[in-house]
This record gives structure tokens, C-alpha cells and sequence, in this order.
């Protein structure tokens, strides 16, 4: 075993060893894997591979500076880290180890990787089906009370999945497809709210525009601040910050569309724990099927959303803030993933995201949005209006903060035990 891959290397050019390392960290980085899990998988397996390597990741592109003895080489590749694909991600740390232990030579592993770079992501159906569940899972945590406004959240859900799946759409622009989506949500809430079939709430409208949050690059964003990779993680907010932007220009433009509007002083409904923790359960469950996770893995975010929801869901009931509660909840998952993740290859973020996901305060910021459209649109600048948009600004960068701060300390502080 170790001889063949002695010999494999002899064969094998300075050149092609770093292209082998600079392609697998590439597929990292492109599909949802942390900065600081890529670059310690590069230099894994730059040792296997006899090479000192530094890979410097940035936003649409990764560089590698290679050694070998007195030769050296640099090279560029395109790489925008845009998607989520956890079974690719898995997939690869997978050929890394193997590798690593002498089972795979490096001419195998090219070939494996190109394999790799192919796997499909979730089918359609299966994806449209993870986007209805998941929008009607979040619809029961906000307390949606009829049928007719889940079937129509369902319906509205699954109309944006598909479209999220035109091609054309995406090699437009990234930006499209949950613009798309999100004035789907805004047409059909519309029209739910003109025949009596929604309340002021605007659930029809929001919940199927929940389900395209880019929480996962958030928390990545936010890993990359706390190693001080600021170009890189500022980068990754600044993106997802515009992917909100165009949901909520999509919401907001399909319900004008029929002259509705998306009130921002609704008080929120509460509904019992058994009910929350199963409906979290259920949009873990849908989100991991949007990052195209292994189904082996599918138990763990969705038993640690559970248990996450239902810790926010008692902190609640004790009179703590919602931003309070979404710490503690995401604390608890970052503690129990953060081990997870690394036994299972998993990407952190997308599994983390997927645990918390039911606690994003995505209805907050589309509220914000509102307020802000209002102000603009109407004069109106009455003190009521004004407090309800400050204060679903602030809610909402609480909870945000404090669920990233929770992740973010749990995975630092396990990583750093398990390296000590």
C-alpha cells in the first residue's frame, strides 16, 4: 500500500501534486466548508503528497504557494464560495484521509475528484418537497392556525424551489433566483391576504421566504472574522447581506403588486413546546436536504434543532430575550456539532445553520424592510412606525449576533481542546 504510493509519487510532477491539492481545496471552499477546515485539509494533504504548501483563500479565489525541495510553484484558481453542497464537502475530506493513509494513490484521487466535482446536488423533487416542508414547519413556529394558509405555503414554497432550480436563472446572476422566489411568496401571500385566507401576520408571504436565508454563509462569515480573516469574512456578510436584500426587494415587490402591504407591528403567536421542537425538527430536516447532505448524517441536526428549540423555547417562558434564548440554543449546538462535523466531514456551517435555522429572525428583517419601504414610499413618519422598524432592526442584529456568537465560541472553544 505505502509502496505504490511511493512510487505513484516518484511519478508525479511538482506541477500535478499541487494542482491535486489546489482542486480539493477548491471543492472545499466553493461548497460550504469553514476557511479554517480547508486550509488544514490542504496542508494534510500536501504532507501525504510530500509538498510544503500555503493556500490563501479569498472571496472568487484561492491561491496555492508550493514547495518541493528547491522547486516552487504558485497558482491561481477561480473559486467563489457561494454554494452548499455537504456531500461533495464530505466526499473529499473522505479522499484526503485516504490519501493521508497510504489506500489511495494520487493518480486515483484525480480521477476520484473529478467524480467528486460531478456529484449532483438534492433532486428537484426532493428539494421542492424540502422547500414546502420546510416553509410549513416555520409557518407552526410563528402560529399559522388555518390549513388553507399552510396549503397555500406549501404551494407558494415548492413554486419557488422549482424555480430556484432554472439554470439559467443562477449563470444570470446568484442573485436571481431567491429574488425570484421571494416575489412568488410576495404574489401568492398577496393574494392571500386580499381573500381573507391570511392574517396580519403575512405568514403565506414570509415563511416561504425563510427558507432562503443564507444563514450558513453568515456563520462562516462570522468563523472568518473570529480568525481575523477579515477581506474574506467581511466578503462572505457582505454577500449574504445582499442575498436578503434581493428577498426582501422580491417579497416586498409581489405584494405590491396587489397593493398589500407587510405590517411591522404584529405581536408574535405562541404555540405549545411539543409543537416547536417538531416543527423544528422538521425544518432541520429540510435544510439539510437543501445543502444535499448524506442521509446518514440527517439525524444530527435534526435531533440538536430540536433540542435547541426546545431550550429557547424554555428560556422564553422564564421572561428571557429572544436574543438570550437564541444563544443559549446556539451554544449548545455548537458544542454538541462542532465533534460531529469533524468525525463525519461534515461542514460545520451548513450543519450548525440547519439546527438553528428555526430561530433566524428572517420575519423581523422583512418587517424592517417594510417600515423602511413605508417611510419611503408614503411620508409616513409617524413615532409608532419609526419604534416598530428600530426595534425589529435591533431584535433582529440580537439575535443574529447572538446566534453567531453562540456557534462561534462552542466550535473555537471545542476546536481548541481537541488540538490542546
Amino acid at each position: 500500500m505505502w509502496q505504490a504510493q511511493r512510487d505513484d509519487l516518484a511519478t508525479t510532477s511538482l506541477e500535478e501534486r499541487a494542482d491535486l491539492v489546489l482542486t480539493s481545496a477548491r471543492l472545499l471552499h466553493v461548497n460550504g466548508q469553514s476557511t479554517e477546515q480547508t486550509i488544514a485539509a490542504a496542508e494534510h494533504l500536501s504532507r501525504a503528497l510530500g509538498l510544503s504548501t500555503v493556500l490563501i483563500p479569498r472571496w472568487g479565489e484561492l491561491q496555492l504557494r508550493a514547495e518541493d525541495g528547491a522547486s516552487r510553484l504558485v497558482t491561481v484558481v477561480d473559486a467563489d464560495p457561494v454554494g452548499i453542497h455537504m456531500g461533495r464537502v464530505s466526499a473529499v475530506m473522505r479522499l484526503i484521509d485516504s490519501v493521508a493513509s497510504g489506500d489511495l494513490t494520487a493518480s486515483a484521487a484525480v480521477s476520484r475528484l473529478r467524480s467528486i466535482s460531478r456529484m449532483p446536488p438534492a433532486s428537484t423533487w426532493l428539494f421542492t418537497l424540502a422547500a414546502a416542508t420546510g416553509a410549513a414547519a416555520l409557518s407552526v413556529i410563528f402560529g399559522v392556525r388555518h390549513v388553507s394558509a399552510v396549503a397555500l405555503i406549501v404551494v407558494s414554497a415548492a413554486a419557488g424551489a422549482v424555480v430556484r432550480r432554472v439554470p439559467a436563472l443562477s449563470r444570470e446572476n446568484a442573485l436571481l433566483p431567491p429574488f425570484c422566489a421571494a416575489f412568488i411568496a410576495g404574489v401568492v401571500g398577496a393574494f392571500a391576504t386580499r381573500e381573507n385566507l391570511s392574517s396580519a401576520l403575512r405568514l403565506v408571504a414570509v415563511c416561504p421566504c425563510m427558507v432562503l436565508v443564507p444563514g450558513a454563509h453568515v456563520l462562516n462569515g462570522m468563523l472568518d472574522l473570529a480568525a481575523t480573516r477579515v477581506h474574506l469574512g467581511a466578503s462572505r456578510l457582505l454577500y449574504s447581506a445582499l442575498v436578503v436584500l434581493a428577498i426582501s426587494a422580491g417579497l416586498l415587490g409581489g405584494l405590491t403588486l396587489l397593493h398589500v402591504t407587510l405590517p411591522v407591528d404584529v405581536p408574535g403567536r405562541s404555540i405549545p413546546l411539543w409543537l416547536d421542537v417538531a416543527a423544528a425538527g422538521a425544518a432541520a430536516a429540510a435544510f439539510t436536504v437543501f445543502f444535499s447532505s448524506e442521509l446518514n448524517t440527517l439525524a444530527w441536526p435534526v435531533g440538536t434543532g430540536m433540542l435547541a428549540h426546545g431550550l429557547r423555547w424554555w428560556m422564553l417562558s422564564r421572561g428571557f430575550g429572544a436574543a438570550t434564548g437564541a444563544t443559549l440554543a446556539a451554544l449548545t449546538v455548537g458544542l454538541l456539532l462542532t465533534p460531529v462535523a469533524r468525525r463525519w466531514h461534515i461542514p460545520f456551517a451548513a450543519v450548525g445553520f440547519a439546527s438553528v435555522v428555526s430561530l433566524m429572525p428572517g420575519v423581523l428583517l422583512f418587517r424592517m424592510a417594510s417600515g423602511l419601504v413605508q417611510l419611503a414610499s408614503t411620508g409616513n413618519t409617524t413615532l409608532d412606525l419609526l419604534r416598530s422598524i428600530i426595534a425589529d432592526g435591533i431584535t433582529a442584529t440580537d439575535i443574529v449576533l447572538g446566534m453567531a456568537l453562540g456557534l462561534v465560541v462552542s466550535k473555537v472553544t471545542v476546536d481548541a481542546v481537541t488540538a490542546a
